[in-house]
């Protein structure tokens, strides 16, 4: 079973989210607030989180803007230099037939 980096991503979202739940699960008690370093404790985790997420977005966008000029650059080399394409397809295609009939 073949994992997209999506996935991956959405796990490890997933798994931060929880982690960061549970903190501040352990950070919401009322017991805590008499403590002035909580209080501190508290607004680092919520910048944390929040920085965490604008970089996960960025590299998010920036992925999908890499993987669309790798797309548009193959595209073009393909209109560029069809017969190239058909050659390299046609030498991989001769390639694994001529391996499958070893078999």
């Amino acid at each position: 079973m073949a994992f997209s980096v999506s996935d991956t991503v959405s796990s490890a979202q997933a798994d931060l989210e929880k982690l960061v739940t549970d903190v501040r699960g352990l950070l919401a008690s009322k017991d805590l607030d008499s403590i002035p370093q909580i209080n501190v404790l508290r607004q680092k985790l919520d910048d944390g989180v929040y920085h965490a997420r604008e970089s996960a977005v960025h590299a998010a966008q920036e992925a999908a803007r890499q993987a669309k000029e790798a797309a548009y650059a193959a595209d073009r080399y393909a209109h560029d230099e069809p017969w190239r394409v058909a050659g390299a397809a046609l030498a991989v295609g001769a390639l694994i037939g001529f391996l499958l009939a070893r078999r």
